[in-house]
């Protein structure tokens, strides 16, 4: 399929790894994802890279004739990392800006496996979630287990009072790609209350 879709009104960011290094069952589930976004129209918030799971997420979306918008530091365009086949390439300065640009061009986030940025991304968006300055939905891709170290990490926080159980209701798991999108199109937040509703 060739062209963008026209009225395409959703954009999901994904955040995930840069690197070409992992296994290919990784590859496999970022190319699922990005040709589902296109059937789902879906467009891609990302950051900006033709590397690892970013790029072949990138290259699906975009074979699939789905929006793909990235976001780049420029020392990364610098070091010909950049995903110039975009629809719209946004080059910035810092990491800082990088994200922040990501967070207000997003209607949902979703976390595929990644490293320390995967990490650091996931985490800053779920604080963000949790102070209720963003109200929009989280979806963490646990793939065969990969987030389970730190869902019980989660767990302990809570259990330990570093946090109250709310923080559980701003963020929801997914296993497979096909769970994404139902927890996607049957969320409705409440606002003032702290909470993810599923209304399906």
């Amino acid at each position: 399929m060739s062209g963008v879709k026209l009225g395409m009104q959703k954009s999901l960011c994904v955040y995930c790894a840069s690197s070409d290094r992992v296994d290919p069952k990784y590859f496999a589930v970022a190319a699922a994802l990005g040709e589902a976004m296109a059937q789902r129209e879906w467009g891609l918030i990302y950051g900006g890279g033709k590397t690892g799971l970013m790029g072949t997420v990138a290259r699906s979306v975009k074979a699939g004739g789905g929006r793909v918008v990235g976001v780049i530091p420029e020392f990364m365009k610098e070091r010909e990392l950049a995903f110039t086949e975009a629809d719209e390439l946004i080059s910035v300065i810092t990491m800082r800006e990088r994200k922040l640009l990501m967070e207000t061009r997003a209607d949902a986030f979703l976390a595929l496996p990644g490293g320390w940025g995967t990490l650091e991304e996931l985490l800053e968006i779920l604080t963000l979630a949790h102070l209720e300055t963003l109200q929009k939905p989280i979806i963490i891709l646990n793939q065969e287990g990969y987030y389970d170290d730190l869902l019980r990490l989660f767990d302990r926080i809570v259990a330990e009072k570093f946090m109250h159980a709310t923080i559980r209701g701003k963020y929801a798991i997914a296993h497979t790609v096909e769970e994404i999108f139902p927890l996607l199109d049957g969320w409705d937040y409440q606002p003032g209350d702290a909470k993810w509703f599923n209304t399906r």
